[in-house]
Order: C-alpha cells, then structure tokens, then sequence
C-alpha cells in the first residue's frame, strides 16, 4: 500500500498541479474580459467577484419561494394555494388542522354566508346541465361548472397536452385548445374540446392567413364549439409570441406555419373592427359549423358592451355569441410584456360583475352564458364567480399546477424544469403522462364536488343556485358587506321589439 502511495504521488501532484493552473488561467481570462467589457459596470469595477452578485440574484427567487416568503405571500399564487392544489390533485383532500392562516381580515376577502340550516348531501339536487348554444344545430351542453381553460400547443409541451386530454376526459369536464390550433394531442383523450381561434387563425387558416371555412368544417366536426380571442389576460392588446426554438415539426402542422420560425399573432383580428363586425365572424363560423360560438376578452370598459349589446338588439337576439369567457386583467399563462400584465385589464374581481350587470341592464343574461377565467384555482374562487353572474369557471393555471408546476417562472424560456412548457425532451421526461392525468382529472373532479359542498354549507342544492346573496365581502378588518348591496342587480332597459 506505501509503495501505491508513493509511486502515484507526484502523479497526483501533478494533476493538482495542473487542474490549479487551469483555474488559475481561466480565473484570468475572466478577470481581464470584466475589466475590459463595457455592459455591467459592477463588473468593470469588481471584476471575478462582481459574479457573485449576479448568481445570487438569479437565486434569490427561489430562496424567497422556500424560505423566506410566508404562506400567504407569494404572488402570483402563494405556497398555500399551490399545496391545496397539489394535494388535491393527488386525491389526499384539502384537509387541515389548527385553524387556517387565510387572513379573513383582508380588505377584500371573500366569506360565505353558512346557513344556520345547511343542506344535507342526501336532500340536495343536482345542476341540471346548462346548454351552450341551444339554437344552433349541435348545441353542447357541459356535464360540470369548472373547466380546462385556453393553454396552446406549443406554449405547453406535448406530454402536458396529452395529460390535459386525458384526465379532461376522466373528469368529463372540457379542454380550451388555446390558439396555437388543434393537434392530435389534444384528441387522444378524446375529451369534449373548445377551439379557440387567434389572431393568427392557426389550425383554421388558409395559405394566406385569412380564415378557411374548409378548415372550419374539419375543426367543427371534431370540437364541441369555438372561442374568438379578442384578448387574454396576460397581454391585452397584444398577440401571442411563440420562439422559433419552440416551433418543432408538430406545431408548425398544427398551425400552418414553417418549421423553426418565430410564430407571431397579429395584436386583433385583422376583420374585426367593431362590434358589427365581431358579429359578422360569430355568425360566420356558427353558419359553417353548425357549433356554438362565442369570444374571449379581457374586460376594461362598459363602452365595448354597450355598443356590442345594442347591434345584438338592432340584428336580433339570434346574433347574440353563445358564451362570452371573460379573463381577468390578472391572469396569464401566456408569455407578455410585464407593462401589460402587471398594469392593462381590470381584473376579474371588478370585471366580472361589471359586465354581467350590462347583460341584465340589455336583457341577454338568458341567451348568453358567460364563462369566468382569471386566476380561479381553488373551489372557493370558483364559487365567488357564480355568485358574481358566471355560469362556468375555467382555469389555466390551476391545471399547471395539477401537472406539477412549481411556479419557477420560466414558461417563456423554454427551460421548465417540470416539463410542461418546455420541447427540451430531457426536460418534458419528468413529465410522465400516465401518472399525470390522473390528478389532472382528480383536481377538476375535487374542485366541483367542493363547489356543490359549499353550496350546501349556503343552504342550497347545488352551485348553480349561487347569487350575490350568499357572499359578503371584507371591506376593513372589523367590517364586511353582503356582495349583492355591493354590486345590487341593476335593471333591464326597456328596448322596443
């Protein structure tokens, strides 16, 4: 053994040696390219060392996530948020002990009025389904209030897809394709799916992008109804942006676009520049397909309802969109500009009953149905949007978290470490699809049935009988309103027939 050690000893040393020098050398180089670059001046001035600044900054991000923020602080979902998810999702319930750490003395906090008599689960009704589009030739009525909401191919990974497909169809709840078109990932679950057309009409496009009622007539025959984005909560006013490191071979297919090119959506629909002519498009593909039709858009004003309302009343009713999503202000899977998601768009909280209440002031509350989206994760969220006027709930990222996101922040960077919205195969491998779907479909099934018991807390059947009577809504720590003197229902105006 002494004589191991001491004929292999200067070898070693020599090594040592070697590997010393090497980092010696590269140590220089990176000393003498600081002080010579002209980007950064802290590292013009401490070179070498003035990396260490940077590393920590970069980790800063995930130390506050895990050590240093509370449960309740993270934005844009907190830690406590995001475990009632993942546990959810794995079947273990949202059961706690010792009392919960949500703040009910947050300006804004939403309570629900328990009843003194709550309704036993063996005396409650269920919701009788809600059709969408009952005048059209294939209207389609959804089996349940809370839904997949618009998330692309290609913004998601392949793998993410296929799992959304797959426990969407588990759960009999529908899958927005988002804008990026139709793929057949998003047929194999052979789940109920809405297709939502961009500004781009990818999927539904002809060689020069304009809208083909051929690809109209295929689409039609295998989703349940179409969605017209106007706007999304993660960039209003602006179109999608897809890297061309994220255009493989499928996606380019299934948008109708080349392979490796940046894939960039127009801010609005090129045709559409005022509400007769959004009109004009719903009809169009509704004549076409023979499938309900509505638009999505991230409300700001009550000028759009207004004058989109009042040329449904000069046309007829029957030109009225089957369903309107309204996506708060603050929602946002999509990659955007932060000027745009952190100051354009109301959110859902104001939005949502604003516009409801200009459907009842124009009497259309009956013939169009309103879906609610914007940062809706939980149960408790989804109810508050019923009592406000919505007639279905859809989620992005509550999904995401059901699939395993950890809220790195990095969907635009194609390096998601939990493979949902990276094309990195090394990375999307995380993702296994056959474990995932299961608690896709489990979170979507927990979140209804969590619904309907909070509803029966309220006294009544089932979700659907929530109005704005059965919240109060903390305006200071000791005092809290009825939502419904809040927000009281206004009045139809009288139009003449």
């Amino acid at each position: 053994m002494i004589d191991i050690i001491t004929s292999t000893g200067p070898l070693l040393f020599a090594i040592t040696g070697w590997l010393a020098g090497i980092v010696m050398f590269a140590l220089v180089l990176l000393f003498v390219h600081d002080i010579f670059q002209k980007k950064h001046a802290v590292l013009r001035n401490f070179p070498v060392v003035g990396h260490l600044r940077y590393f920590l900054e970069r980790q800063g991000e995930y130390f506050r996530q895990y050590f240093f923020a509370n449960d309740r602080e993270e934005m844009p979902f907190d830690r406590a948020t995001r475990s009632w998810i993942y546990r959810t999702a794995k079947g273990l319930g949202g059961i706690i002990g010792f009392g919960s750490t949500h703040d009910t003395r947050e300006p804004g906090t939403v309570i629900f009025i328990s009843s003194s008599y709550p309704k036993l689960e063996e005396e409650c009704t269920p919701a009788v389904p809600l059709v969408i589009g009952p005048r059209c030739d294939l209207p389609y009525a959804p089996k349940h209030v809370f839904n997949i909401s618009a998330m692309s191919y290609g913004a998601l990974s392949a793998p993410a897809i296929r799992a959304l497909s797959r426990g969407a169809a588990e759960a009999n709840v529908w899958l927005n394709t988002g804008e990026g078109g139709l793929c057949k990932y998003h047929l194999e679950g052979e789940c109920d799916l809405i297709f939502q057309i961009g500004t781009a009409k990818y999927g539904v496009r002809d060689e020069d992008g304009n809208l083909s009622n051929l690809k109209l007539r295929e689409v039609g025959q295998k989703v349940r109804a179409f969605e017209i984005k106007i706007s999304q909560g993660a960039k209003p006013g602006r179109g999608g942006v897809l890297p061309a490191v994220k255009v493989t071979p499928d996606i380019a297919e299934a948008r109708g676009i080349p392979v490796g090119v940046v894939s960039s959506s127009p801010n609005r629909h090129r045709e559409i520049r005022t509400a007769g002519d959004l009109l004009d498009m719903i009809d169009r593909i509704r004549s076409v397909t023979g499938r309900p039709v509505g638009f999505k858009m991230v409300y700001s004003s009550d000028v759009f309802a207004h004058q989109l309302f009042e040329e449904i009343h000069r046309r007829g009713v029957h030109s009225a969109p089957d369903f309107i999503t309204i996506d708060g202000g603050d929602g946002g899977t999509g990659a955007a500009p932060q000027v745009l998601a952190d100051y354009a768009g109301l959110p859902l909280r104001e939005s949502l009953p604003m516009f409801v209440d200009s459907l009842i002031q124009y009497d259309l509350r009956q013939h169009i149905r309103v879906i609610a989206s914007g940062k809706l994760v939980t149960s408790a969220n989804a109810a508050w949007a019923l009592c406000a006027g919505a007639d279905f709930v859809a989620s992005a990222r509550g999904f995401m978290f059901s699939l395993g996101c950890i809220q790195s922040m990095q969907c635009h960077q194609d390096t998601c470490p939990t493979g949902i919205t990276t094309h990195n195969k090394r990375l999307q491998r995380g993702l296994v699809v056959m474990e995932k779907y299961k608690r896709v479909a489990n979170y979507a099934h927990w979140v209804n049935v969590e619904i309907d018991k909070l509803a029966h807390a309220c006294g009544l059947n089932n979700g659907r009988e929530f109005t704005r009577d059965h919240i109060r809504l903390v305006l200071d720590a000791n005092r809290s309103k009825v939502f419904s003197e809040l927000w009281p229902y206004p009045q139809p105006i009288q139009f003449k027939r």
